[in-house]
């Protein structure tokens, strides 16, 4: 899979990490939503990615509703979580990997969002691709609200075969169906300004959400 933060390769091995692995949610049907740390182009191993053990505690939660998390059940290759039978699941977590430090010597961080489903057009997350219309192949790519022009998407199809793809000037782009199964669609944003992270104050930070659905 393309990396999405390949820049970062060059600064060590926690920025390397950070670079090369996303968080994402499978969810199919009524079964319990599955929460992944690692390379969603790569089958997950059995036993979890390498770095699995650093995803503790996502903030999982069905619609807009941030102040009533769902709880969260460890398995060995991901977390998992009871859902409601309906509505988009979305997900925060701000504490995966610690904060590094940068070719200027500022600390950098990486705070990843993650959404299953597409049948809400809205948006509840800081870095959010949201479909246009419900259940459509359509989505623009919004930050805080706000579409985000030519923002690079990454998506990824059921037989695993991973493509960039580049939204419009409206942060608009249309995704060709190549069959039924699990699409997983991924974009970044960096963000200059501090912030708190991990429980450091960092000077930028790297926004990365993915958005998973399946295709009938």
């Amino acid at each position: 899979m393309k990396k999405l933060l390949a820049a970062l390769l060059i600064l060590g091995p926690i920025a390397s990490s950070a670079s090369a692995h996303e968080v994402w949610i499978e969810r199919d049907g009524n079964a319990p939503a599955r929460i992944y740390l690692g390379e969603p182009a790569e089958a997950v191993p059995e036993n979890g990615d390498p770095e699995f053990p650093k995803l503790k505690s996502p903030m999982l939660f069905a619609g807009g509703t941030r102040e009533r998390p769902l709880p969260l059940v460890r398995r060995a290759n991901h977390i998992e979580a009871a859902t409601p039978d309906t509505g988009d699941l979305r997900l925060i977590d701000d504490a995966v990997f610690e904060p590094w430090a940068g070719e200027d010597g500022k600390l950098q961080g990486v705070v990843y969002n993650a959404r299953a489903g597409r049948t809400e057009t809205r948006h509840g997350l800081d870095l959010e691709i949201v479909p246009l219309t419900a259940n459509g192949d359509s989505f623009r790519v919004l930050w805080q609200g706000s579409p985000l022009p030519n923002a690079r998407l990454t998506v990824i199809d059921p037989d695993r075969w991973a493509k960039t793809h580049v939204a419009n000037d409206q942060g608009v782009i249309t995704i060709p169906a190549r069959g039924k199964g699990r699409y997983l669609l991924s974009t970044s944003h960096d963000v200059a300004g501090e912030r708190s992270l991990a429980g450091k104050t960092v000077a930028s930070t790297i926004f990365v959400s993915t958005l998973t659905y399946t295709a009938p």
